[in-house]
């Protein structure tokens, strides 16, 4: 069944050559039980790994059956390993945190073969652990142990049993029952190969070869060979491994993959808690950070709101220009004559409101309070988005005859008011009895200033009845469309130049603001602001997905010999890359889900002890769990790739 021809395997150690097997040639028969003996460094283990397709020669051919083994790729090795070949190691290799079952099943994952996990407790049944399946690795004994690791060689039902010293840890009496299971075994016709420096164990076998410095010296057969129904079985089993139908059905199944990167996790908790954690604290932060940013955002369009939509404001100009003070007159005088002129003769023009300002002590009761009071007109409610919640606005009657009518902030209404209705109430301003219509709606503060801290009153009550002034502080103009504020601009500009016979250097003497420049410029600023803590926090999540490649690949380190293992039973490359990487991004997945849940909770602790406004988007979230699955993805790529790149033999001896 297996035939080598002057075979030879040579290792570079250092700047030194090892020549592990020399023109080593060799048959082994179905249903033989082979006991492959030498000292240390003789070459032994290296002519097993051969044997066992773990290893390729440096020269020379191996056949198994009639198939020369030389021409195989890894893959193909690997599915040959997993259906044709069973090991049995001295140090039992069994996966610390799965049960013995979980451990016996192992293969049939690699084999597509999940389905018949009952073989998995038959064997054990058959290796005598009944009772002991679901215990973990230390929770047996050694002899017990190495009872798991023959079930697990045997649960794919191979042609052929490695041992690698199977006795080479266990006591005498394990020694005895493990002998017992090997021969059994042989008995039932499985070729057994065997690896051992004890004489006591090689007097078992029936074919005793020696192996001397990389040589067969000698090979000698003390037995009949056992019965094997599988004479010519090997051909045909590799034909069906090999075949295209057998690789598709023996590809392992993605929920396979997450169960393993699951368990592997679970069995690692500090571990996967720290790569956890690190993307948590980015997808955290990022959430927050936009909440924080989202939330600025709409306070600011909050605000600019209350500055109302396509608005001019137009005020006298400063008395001094760089710094220099100007003669008399320089600063143009605003009056209601003005405010009519606006518009009556700007077709442009939608709506005017002229504004005077001024402090004013407010009293009601025993409660005073001393506020901003702006004088405006009837339109002004429309222009600065100041209709009232509660009562009315003022009229243009109301404007005319001077009428003592005042509408109130909600900070002054709570002052004065307390949470009573102050509508229909009379309240003394500056000791002029004013009755009040109605309350206005809540704007927020803005930097240290209250906008609800304020009072409003016809503007022409204002001027005469209360300041005593002539002149209105400024004009706001609300323009029909955005198109034509700046030709709106420019017919006020030439109304009021020709209405005070202004001369081209006097243009100074007055100031007409647009505020869709102010609204973009704020509107540019939060933007930027967002974007800055997007970043941020996007750093944060990167720091996350530096730490999950670190940490995965001291889990590469850590679980070397797993790996190799899982390669000895027939784990191919893009099985142990999948199993890595599936463990790298469903760590990502629930640091993403528990970020979004903690990035959440902070921005409502933000708005509870810090009074910020945030908002939490869906954009934020969906943005986060993406951003953290690739991060899962690219910073858990060179750890998979490097895990999966392990030498077998290599891995199996790392320490």
């Amino acid at each position: 069944m297996i035939e080598l021809k002057h075979i030879s395997k040579t290792y570079i150690m250092g700047e030194a050559e090892v020549k592990a097997l020399q023109d080593v040639s060799l048959k082994i028969s179905p249903g033989e039980f082979v006991a492959i003996m030498g000292p240390s460094g003789s070459g032994k283990s290296t002519l097993m790994h051969i044997l066992g397709l773990l290893d390729r020669p440096d020269s020379g051919e191996y056949f198994l059956g009639q198939k020369k083994i030389n021409d195989l790729n890894d893959e193909e090795l690997a599915a040959i390993r997993n259906r044709l070949v069973g090991f049995v190691f001295q140090q039992f290799h069994l996966l610390p945190r799965m049960t013995a079952l979980e451990n016996a099943e192992l293969p049939l994952v690699y084999a597509g073969k999940q389905h018949l996990r009952q073989q998995a407790r038959q064997r054990l049944v058959e290796v005598g652990l009944p009772d002991r399946m679901n215990h973990q690795p230390n929770e047996l004994s050694g002899g017990q142990q190495q009872r798991v690791a023959i079930a697990r060689s045997l649960v794919n039902d191979p042609l052929i049993i490695f041992a690698d010293e199977p006795t080479g840890n266990l006591d005498s009496k394990s020694k005895e029952e493990i002998v017992g299971i090997l021969k059994s075994l042989n008995e039932n016709g499985k070729t057994i190969i065997m690896v051992t420096h004890e004489n006591e164990m090689a007097v078992h076998a029936k074919r005793v070869i020696r192996v001397f410095d990389g040589k067969v010296v000698s090979d000698i057969k003390q037995g009949s060979v056992s019965k094997s129904s599988e004479e010519n079985q090997a051909d045909k089993i590799i034909e069906v491994v090999l075949s295209k139908e057998e690789r598709r059905s023996r590809e392992t199944k993605f929920f396979e993959y997450l169960r393993q990167a699951a368990q592997a996790m679970v069995s690692h908790k500090m571990r996967s808690f720290l790569s956890i954690l690190g993307i948590l604290i980015g997808v955290a932060a990022v959430i927050a950070m936009l909440a924080v940013g989202t939330g600025a955002k709409e306070s600011i369009e909050k605000q600019l709101s209350s500055l109302g939509s396509n608005l001019l404001v137009i005020r006298p100009g400063s008395s001094r220009l760089h710094g220099v003070a100007m003669e008399a007159g320089t600063v143009t005088r605003f009056t209601l004559q003005d405010v009519s002129a606006i518009a009556r003769l700007i077709p442009e023009v939608k709506s005017v409101s002229p504004s005077v300002t001024g402090r004013g002590q407010m009293v009601y009761g025993n409660k005073n309070w001393n506020t901003q009071v702006e004088g405006v007109g009837a339109d002004y409610a429309a222009l600065r988005a100041a209709s009232p919640v509660v009562g009315r606005f003022i009229s243009e009657d109301e404007v005319k005859m001077r009428e003592r009518v005042v509408l109130l902030g909600t900070t002054v209404a709570k002052e004065l008011f307390g949470e009573v209705n102050p509508v229909g109430e009379t309240i003394k301003l500056n000791l002029v009895n004013f009755k009040v219509i109605g309350l206005l709606p809540s704007k927020g503060a803005s930097t240290f200033h209250d906008q609800d801290d304020t009072a409003v009153i016809p503007v022409t009550t204002a001027m005469l009845r209360v300041f005593g002034k002539e002149y209105v502080d400024s004009i706001y103009v609300e323009v029909k469309s955005p198109g034509l504020i700046e030709r709106a601009q420019e017919a006020i500009s030439s109304l009021i130049i020709k209405q005070h016979r202004l001369n081209k250097d006097g243009e100074d003497s007055f100031q007409i603001r647009n505020m869709a420049d102010i609204k973009n410029a704020l509107e540019s600023t939060t933007k930027t602001m967002s974007l800055l803590l997007g970043s941020i926090a996007a750093i944060s999540l990167l720091v996350g997905g530096i730490g999950i490649m670190n940490i995965m690949l001291v889990s590469v380190t850590e679980r070397t010999r797993e790996i190799g293992l899982r390669k000895a039973i027939g784990a191919n490359k893009k099985d142990i890359m999948v199993q890595f990487l599936i463990e790298s991004v469903l760590m990502s997945f629930i640091g993403g889900i528990t970020g979004i849940l903690l990035g959440i909770g902070s921005a409502i602790l933000i708005t509870m002890f810090a009074g910020w406004a945030v908002r939490v988007s869906l954009f934020s979230i969906v943005l986060a769990t993406v951003f953290s699955l690739i991060v899962g993805i690219v910073f858990g790529l060179w750890p998979a790739q490097k895990a999966s790149g392990l030498d077998p033999i290599e891995a199996l001896r790392y320490e």
